[in-house]
């Protein structure tokens, strides 16, 4: 089954050595030793990585001389944000409904607080754990 573009560039984000090296990558281009160094694998391994970086076009692998440069490469990274801004107003509506009962509460003061109810309605205190507890000890019971 074929996978879209957006899915491609999930899948490997979802990798935290990759998004590693794509944080490396944000500062400039450099060669797959360079990338490796920080990571305790092999040199095969971090190619790997790159090969699937590069499956979703996040990376760029260029050729000057001996020297086969890595680059990021945004575009995809931004199909990403544009797809997430789609919820955006979701998780706004959320955070100001959030924000107003913070308000509401944080307006409370003790003289706003419910009046007390009357004696009639209120119900008998909870007995501590010293008064529910039975002064003689049970003995053990056998299964």
């Amino acid at each position: 089954m074929p996978t879209d573009a957006l899915s491609t560039t999930f899948a490997a984000l979802a990798d935290p050595t990759r998004r590693a090296i794509l944080a490396r990558l944000a500062s400039g281009d450099c060669s797959v030793t360079e990338l490796a160094t920080p990571f305790e694998m092999s040199l095969p391994a971090v190619s790997k990585h790159l090969r699937v970086l590069e499956r979703a076009g996040l990376v760029a692998r260029g050729r000057e001389a001996q020297w086969r440069p890595c680059r990021l490469e945004a575009a995809p990274l931004k199909d990403v944000a544009d797809w997430a801004a789609t919820y955006r107003h979701l998780w706004e509506a959320r955070l100001d409904r959030l924000d107003s009962y913070l308000q509401q509460l944080q307006g409370r003061t003790p003289a706003a607080a419910p009046a007390a109810m009357p004696t009639a309605s209120r119900k008998a205190p909870i007995p501590s754990h010293k008064e529910t507890r039975p002064h003689a000890r049970h003995p053990r019971r056998r299964h």
